[in-house]
């Protein structure tokens, strides 16, 4: 079965866009078992496949840390028809790339997010038009100041490309929320990407902002643009498939255990 979950998922990388790109490309393998069901594994609650192991690309067990988790997982895998397509398996792909990429090198995903957390996006406002200078500041201003209140992180903001330095001790703050435990680390890394925003991803986590107002605050600037020289097709659809990363992300962070409080 080892070639069978090298071709499907092959390996799995932590950035979800790549991973969605990635997913897209192998042809999809017929369906090789029955049944997914949960089960109790050495480290967690694994997921078996007519009784057997489920293994990461990197061949590592596919275990996650709680019931609920799993049992998500198992019905993505119940979910399958005759062909198996990994990009209706958007829980599975980031629990891959957690295990794989997360779990064993924490520090390194942390610190992917606090440089996000140093050039955010909600800091970065636009000079013009004056419109566009109105929708970021009321989608975005009540996300500054939430980080003010419930982080202690007092961002700067900038208008235009010109980089703004943020202070040790807003980035220290920001940073003192993020989480510890591996799981959460990757969920909330897989938002930070998707939406270019680690504050955005944080408002998730700490239960600020929702998957659908996260995805909007993450998009006022593209929004403003379509709304004024029309949609694209192909970004509409690259963009439906990244919001499908999102809410499993969001739901991944749902099924695992609350963080503790700030």
């Amino acid at each position: 079965m080892r070639d069978i979950f090298e071709d499907i998922f092959q390996q799995a990388p932590l950035d979800p866009m790549e991973a969605a790109r990635r997913s897209a490309r192998p042809q999809p393998r017929r369906r090789f078992y029955r049944d997914a069901h949960v089960d109790a594994g050495e480290a967690g609650v694994a997921i078996r496949l007519d009784g057997r192991a489920v293994r990461t690309p990197a061949r590592r067990v596919l275990e996650v840390p709680t019931r609920a988790l799993a049992e998500a997982l198992a019905a993505e895998w119940n979910a399958q028809g005759e062909l198996i397509d990994p990009m209706t398996m958007p829980l599975t792909r980031l629990a891959n790339s957690i295990i794989d990429g997360v779990v064993a090198a924490p520090a390194a995903v942390a610190a992917e997010i606090e440089r996000y957390l140093a050039c955010d996006l909600i800091v970065y406002r636009a000079e013009g038009p004056r419109e566009l200078v109105a929708r970021q500041a009321e989608v975005w201003d009540p996300l500054v100041d939430w980080a003010s209140s419930a982080l202690g992180a007092d961002f700067v903001l900038a208008q235009g490309v010109k980089f703004v330095v943020q202070s040790p001790a807003t980035l220290a703050a920001a940073r003192a929320a993020l989480p510890r435990d591996p799981w959460r680390l990757g969920a909330l890394n897989a938002i930070t990407t998707l939406t270019g925003s680690a504050a955005i991803a944080l408002a998730i986590l700490l239960g600020r902002l929702s998957a659908d107002a996260a995805w909007a605050a993450a998009h006022v600037d593209e929004d403003w643009n379509m709304e004024r020289w029309g949609r694209d097709a192909a970004a509409l659809e690259r963009r439906a498939g990244q919001f499908k990363e999102l809410k499993a992300a969001v739901n991944m962070l749902g099924m695992l255990e609350p963080p503790a409080p700030i």
